[in-house]
């Protein structure tokens, strides 16, 4: 026979899609934590979001960098707005053990700061979260 069958190359290019197209966006979250879970679809990723994780202990995280008590307010104020006027999305990680008073005061913050587009994440349960 000197045909070459690609369908066996075919199916392992697509598995290997599919497994990076599942994990690289748990790569981009640098901060580990214990998210809730969720039965709620996931929402479209954007390129320019900031992420704002808080940890079970009430530590808040701008992206990677841990802030002290009342950073966060001079973080935000430093972030400009996009050209449209709006200021980017946050993604606000938080972990499920946090007090939700907690949780509420960071939320307070970014739409003091004017964030008003705002996206929960939680870990999946039964779908994709988000």
């Amino acid at each position: 026979m000197a045909e070459i069958n690609v369908t066996p190359l075919v199916d392992v290019m697509l598995v290997l899609l599919i497994i990076f197209m599942v994990t690289a966006p748990l790569l981009k979250a640098a901060v580990p934590i214990d998210l809730p879970d969720s039965r709620a679809s996931a929402t479209n990723d954007e390129s320019d979001q900031l992420t704002i994780s808080i940890k079970r202990d009430g530590t808040v995280f701008y992206e990677e960098d841990a802030l002290a008590p009342g950073e966060l307010a001079e973080r935000l104020a430093a972030v400009p707005a996009g050209a449209d006027g709006k200021k980017p999305q946050v993604t606000l990680r938080a972990d499920k053990a946090l007090d939700y008073g907690r949780v509420m005061e960071v939320m307070g913050e970014l739409n003091h700061a004017g964030f008003t587009s705002i996206a929960l994440v939680t870990g999946v349960s039964g779908g994709s979260g988000r």
